[in-house]
């Protein structure tokens, strides 16, 4: 009893003195749950005085997947008095497997373009999606349409007007954006937004719509199923379409015509541009006028613009040939978006 009792007391005595308490070197903010949002200060870009650009904006996590972004260009100090500014979704063209926002054909300075559309009296986003090595139909036409829906969801904070959106694209672009035009809200394209692990039907993009008021494209696709592409019947699937569906078209019907904007016209789809290459090899011209005949029947607004003597992207024989096919689809496209989104750069400002 008496060794346990000394031992008690040298265990004791060897015990260091309880120290004061120290303030923390570093006295950072910390939340109650783990912060996945990116923090970094978001940078603004000047385009002289009249526009600033959002670079690099995200507006996606799929799971498992990279940060999708998009580049949003809008008029400097310019608020509407109106309900918010009209919206000109991009999308990039690169045969689903390559390509960025700040590219089209042969045009020198693309984000230049949009800078000016967006000086005219809009709100216009770029944006990127997933390309084929990353993940196959219907991924990136579910980009498209999360992208549509996240600007609409942040439409007070950019001065959106959630009612007046057009799309754009060229090429691959051209597709996703006749696609995304074409199926208004449709359940089977439509984008899932997760929630721990499982789909959550409340979330706030959910609830937004992927609807647009107008449709513009450059050389596009329009049908898989029946109009095939240049090396488009590739039976092993190695072709640009094969890559992006899974399958080579002609190997798998249903999933060709779900990727079709052909396949899901509707009288209530949008009024519509298409501009095409006269002698486009990359893209058939027949694609652009088989889909034109197809919007007249349904009695839809379209006007076909086929430039003559150029290809793909608007090459044409000489630098001067390009640059004159060039812009004169840009000119038709401003004016039929100034036209479609009942503003013009007048009564924009």
């Amino acid at each position: 009893m008496r060794k346990f009792s000394s031992l008690l007391v040298l265990t004791v005595a060897l015990m260091p003195a309880a120290r004061p308490a120290v303030a923390p070197v570093v006295d950072v903010p910390v939340e109650a749950s783990p912060v996945l949002e990116d923090r970094f200060p978001q940078p603004t870009v000047a385009f002289g005085t009249d526009v600033e650009a959002l670079p690099d904006l995200v507006y996606s996590v799929p799971p498992g997947f990279r940060p999708l972004r998009l580049d949003l260009y809008r008029p400097r100090n310019s608020r509407s008095a109106t309900g918010g500014l009209p919206l000109v979704v991009y999308v990039h063209g690169g045969g689903w497997q390559a390509g960025h926002t700040r590219h089209a054909g042969a045009f020198a300075n693309w984000p230049a373009v949009l800078a000016r559309l967006a000086a005219r009296g809009y709100v216009v986003a770029s944006v990127e999606y997933r390309l084929s090595g990353e993940a196959r139909f219907p991924a990136a036409i579910q980009d498209v349409k999360t992208a549509i829906r996240w600007l609409r969801w942040n439409h007070t904070q950019f001065d959106i007007d959630p009612n007046r959106a057009i799309i754009w694209g060229g090429s691959a672009g051209g597709q996703l954006a006749a696609l995304a035009a074409t199926t208004c809200n449709d359940s089977s394209l439509a984008p899932v937004f997760m929630k721990q692990g499982s789909p959550d039907p409340e979330s706030p993009l959910a609830t937004q719509s992927d609807c647009v008021q107008g449709l513009v494209t450059w050389y596009g696709i329009f049908d898989f199923a029946n109009a095939p592409l240049s090396g488009s019947d590739d039976s092993s699937g190695n072709s640009a379409p094969g890559k992006y569906l899974g399958c080579a078209p002609a190997a798998c019907r249903s999933t060709a015509e779900l990727a079709s904007p052909l396949s899901h016209l509707d009288k209530d789809d949008p009024p519509a541009l298409l501009i095409h290459g006269e002698l486009d090899k990359v893209v058939p011209v027949a694609q652009s006028r088989k889909f034109n005949d197809a919007l007249l029947q349904r009695k839809i607004p379209v006007k076909l613009l086929v430039i003559k003597d150029v290809d793909h992207s608007f090459i044409g024989a000489s630098a001067e040939a390009t640059r004159a096919a060039s812009l004169q689809a840009l000119n038709a496209t401003f004016e039929f978006i100034d036209a479609t989104a009942g503003r013009t750069a007048a009564a924009s400002r």
